[in-house]
């Protein structure tokens, strides 16, 4: 009977530990560069929640240590836009996680669109990771194509329009708008701000 009560009691731990749910716990995507400029491979996880309706993702930022382990220093859950922003049953999100990259020290997380892509750089200064740049490229479906580029550590703003039959250049303008503080990585909320 002891047997028969031990055996059960071990079942039913089992079942509820396998119920609970793990979130992010999806890899998506590991990318390694040196980030903050002392001449070791930081590290950049991008997990998933596939279990949560609206299959969120989330970023996370580790500093390699000279002993070999790994610092966490910024963790989002909001930079990269939910899969699934209306839950499962509604539509995909507009903007869709392409990937990563580390290049000369800025962390950049690009986004795929249905007509086009868009790109956020980050760099780690003044002790945090803060949006230094943003590119956007793209078509409106009526025959033209257009460009911005807004550097937000000058402040400079370049957006271009072009037709794509004829090559006209519809559009072209340079603005300055400086934005302080820039908006740091574990807070920002793509296109949640109009800039």
């Amino acid at each position: 009977m002891k047997k028969l009560l031990i055996l059960l009691l071990l079942i039913s731990v089992n079942a509820f530990a396998q119920g609970k749910k793990i979130p992010f716990k999806v890899l998506i995507e590991e990318v390694k560069g040196d980030l903050n400029k002392d001449g070791l491979a930081d590290l950049v996880k991008l997990t998933q929640d596939t279990l949560d309706d609206t299959a969120p993702y989330r970023l996370q930022v580790f500093f390699a240590q000279p002993n070999g382990k790994w610092k966490l220093v910024v963790s989002s859950d909001q930079v990269i836009a939910p899969q699934f922003p209306n839950g499962k049953d509604g539509l995909h999100s507009e903007a869709s996680f392409d990937n990563i990259t580390i290049k000369n020290n800025v962390l950049s997380i690009h986004n795929q669109l249905i007509r086009g892509d868009f790109v956020h750089k980050f760099r780690y200064q003044n002790g945090n990771f803060e949006l230094i740049g943003f590119t956007q490229v793209g078509a409106n479906g009526l025959g033209v194509m257009f460009k911005n580029d807004f550097n937000l550590s000058t402040g400079v703003r370049h957006y271009k329009e072009e037709r794509y039959d004829t090559n006209e250049v519809t559009l072209n303008k340079t603005e300055k708008k400086l934005i302080r503080p820039l908006p740091k990585l574990q807070t920002f909320v793509p296109f949640e701000k109009d800039f």
